[in-house]
């Protein structure tokens, strides 16, 4: 990933000349990692005083897309951002790589996979796929509102 794109590969707090805070971390394309971004989202969160709801559904809809990088694309990595703008907080992971027709929601209520991204549609105030800028694969977003926190 470049300079300049979406996700950067590196922990940022505050961007420069704006109240947006960011929080930005790669893990490996590996199930374990859906637990570990969990972990990385929820101290983050607590650091910038997410309300106990907030943070349990920003977690949900990290868990739903982080699964879905993991589960359907063949990449090695993905790439988790988490940028608080004073009352909306957008979530963003980008893969590697896509299965073609790309991430879609599944209405039927039959079989084990493919409702995550309903769960994602019910609790996020906005949610979309696109392209990634540089490279191969896919950046799955959602947004959701909440009340401010404090900087951290």
């Amino acid at each position: 990933m470049a300079p300049g794109t979406a996700l950067v590969p590196q922990l940022i707090d505050r961007c420069p000349g704006s109240d947006v805070r960011r929080y930005v971390f790669e893990l490996p394309a590996r199930t374990d990692s859906v637990a570990r971004a969990r972990r990385l989202a929820r101290n983050r969160l607590a650091c910038w005083d997410f309300s106990e709801n907030a943070s349990d559904t920003a977690l949900l809809i990290i868990s739903e897309l982080v699964t879905n990088a993991v589960v359907h694309t063949a990449g090695d990595h993905v790439a988790c951002e988490l940028r608080d703008n004073g009352g909306k907080l957008r979530i963003a992971i980008q893969d590697q790589g896509h299965a073609s027709g790309g991430p879609q929601l599944c209405l039927s209520p039959q079989g084990e996979h493919g409702r995550g991204l309903l769960l994602v549609d019910a609790v996020s105030s906005a949610w979309g796929v696109r392209e990634a800028l540089h490279g191969p694969g896919r950046l799955v977003w959602a947004e959701l509102a909440h009340d401010t926190g404090r900087p951290c």
